[in-house]
C-alpha cells in the first residue's frame, strides 16, 4: 500500500545552497536526489489535521525571515552530518506555535538543522568530515515561503512534490 508523508518546510533556494548541495551531491547522492536542502518546520505526525494547519497558514502574516547557521556537526552515532540552526530569537518555534495553534497545546522544541548527510543512507567518516568542515556555507539563509511538501512512499524515492506554497509577507 503506497502511504503518503507531509511535512512543512522550508526549502533553501538559489545560491543561498551554494556549498550545501555541493556537500550533499559528493558524499550523500541517494539524500540528494530525494529532496532539496531544506530546514524541517513541521514533522507529518504534527500536521496531521491539514485543514487546520491549512487555515492557520492562511491567517499567517510573516515576513521573510533569516535564520543563522552554526558549524557542521556529526549525529546518529557519527553516520550523519547537519548544519545545526541558531534560533536564540525563536522564530522558527514562533512560526511553528501559530501554525499549530488549536492542534498541539505545547509543540515539541525542535532541533532545527540542515541535513548534509543521512545517516539512512550515508556513513561519514572522520577524514570525511574534516574535508566537509573545510567547506564554506553561508552564515544565514533567507526564506521567502513554506512549502508542503509530500512524498508517496512504494514508489521511487525521489517522489517528493510540493503541493502548496506560502508566501511570507508583511503585516
Amino acid at each position: 500500500m503506497n502511504r503518503k508523508r507531509k511535512q512543512l518546510s522550508l526549502l533553501i533556494e538559489g545560491n543561498q545552497s551554494q556549498g550545501i548541495e555541493e556537500v550533499r551531491r559528493k558524499h550523500n547522492p541517494l539524500q540528494y536526489g530525494l529532496i532539496q536542502s531544506h530546514v524541517t518546520l513541521c514533522r507529518e505526525d504534527e500536521i496531521d489535521k491539514l485543514d487546520m494547519v491549512l487555515g492557520n497558514l492562511s491567517k499567517l502574516k510573516q515576513e521573510p525571515f533569516e535564520i543563522k547557521l552554526e558549524t557542521v556537526k556529526r549525529f546518529s552515532e557519527g553516520k550523519g552530518v547537519l548544519i545545526p540552526v541558531n534560533d536564540q530569537d525563536g522564530k522558527l518555534q514562533n512560526l511553528r506555535k501559530f501554525i499549530l495553534k488549536g492542534i498541539i497545546s505545547f509543540p515539541r522544541e525542535l532541533q532545527a538543522h540542515i541535513t548534509l548527510m543521512h545517516p539512512r543512507n550515508s556513513a561519514c567518516t572522520g577524514q570525511l568530515f574534516e574535508e566537509i568542515k573545510k567547506v564554506e556555507f553561508p552564515a544565514t539563509i533567507k526564506f521567502s515561503k513554506i512549502s508542503l511538501i509530500e512524498q508517496e512512499t512504494g514508489k521511487k524515492w525521489n517522489v517528493w512534490n510540493v503541493l502548496k506554497e506560502f508566501k511570507l509577507k508583511p503585516e
